[in-house]
């Protein structure tokens, strides 16, 4: 990975597959700088285009076994009456999602959502549009993404203000807009409602870092952690920010924790880059 660190923690992604929800972050080694790691194949389509835009947000193929089942299911919700419909869309959409076809598995939700505007599809909806957002590489690609995944977690929320998930993944697609101090309201007002709420201190730990706010990230990890000391990913992020204060000895110990309990390949060598500052 070259001089920098790839931080896995997929957004993509929370009521989907994994607790955090967030766009995947890059910091550089000497923790200068933080950003968002977007695909390197991203081609110039609209938020809204189907299965071809799909293609552009990451290098995963698709096998002629995989590509029959999608047609299949593609044929199927085109052929399916107003009644069936929805579960015919629900059904491709999880395919996409499975197959790592993020655009098309939110265009599909959002086909269903559009049918039945349950709050668990308009959720289902934002937390796609979330993990193709957090996969764009294109400004305006993830600009477009990125308001998709409000208007979907919004109308959840008018529904149900309590979607605490919601609102903390919504508010991360604020960093990177004008108004980014609206997304660290949110994630305070989630934090107010739930002080102990892993996803917003995970993604408040993530926004101090992004600041180089090291003392205040390690703060946010620390209380995850005391929690849910079963939590990898954020006892992760500890041992980094503790590297970045120079903390050798405590991020030496919490580094080789995470070594034993965590299997992402990302995260182990990622923490081998770590190991290999520690000890010059």
């Amino acid at each position: 990975m070259k001089k920098s660190i790839l931080l896995s923690c997929v957004l993509a992604v929370a009521l989907v597959g994994t607790l955090f929800s967030l766009p995947k972050v890059v910091v550089n080694t000497k923790g200068k700088e933080v950003g968002n790691e977007r695909s390197q194949s991203q081609a110039a389509a609209t938020a809204a285009a189907p299965d071809s835009s799909v293609q552009s947000h990451d290098k995963a193929t698709i096998s002629p076994d995989q590509q029959k089942i999608v047609d299949q299911l593609r044929s199927g919700y085109e052929q399916a009456g107003d009644k069936d419909k929805t579960t015919a869309g629900l059904k491709l959409s999880d395919k996409f999602a499975q197959l790592q076809k993020f655009d098309s598995a939110a265009f599909y939700a959002e086909k269903a959502a559009l049918l039945s505007p349950s709050i668990e599809n308009l959720v289902r909806t934002g937390d796609r549009y979330y993990e193709a957002y957090g996969f764009a590489i294109d400004d305006q690609k993830a600009k477009n993404l990125g308001a998709k995944t409000r208007e979907y977690y919004q109308k959840a929320l008018d529904q149900n203000p309590g979607l605490l998930a919601a609102k903390a993944n919504m508010a991360m697609t604020y960093v990177n807009t004008e108004n980014p101090m609206q997304g660290i309201l949110m994630l305070r007002e989630v934090i107010d409602t739930d002080p102990t709420n892993e996803l917003a201190l995970f993604n408040l730990g993530i926004l101090s870092m992004r600041s180089n706010q090291y003392s205040k990230a390690a703060d946010r990890f620390r209380q995850i952690l005391t929690n849910n000391p079963a939590n990898t990913k954020a006892k992760f992020y500890l041992g980094l920010t503790l590297v970045e204060l120079g903390n050798k000895e405590e991020a030496r110990k919490v580094l080789s924790e995470v070594k034993k309990e965590e299997k992402d390949p990302v995260i182990q060598q990622a923490i081998g880059e770590l190991e290999g500052r520690l000890n010059n």
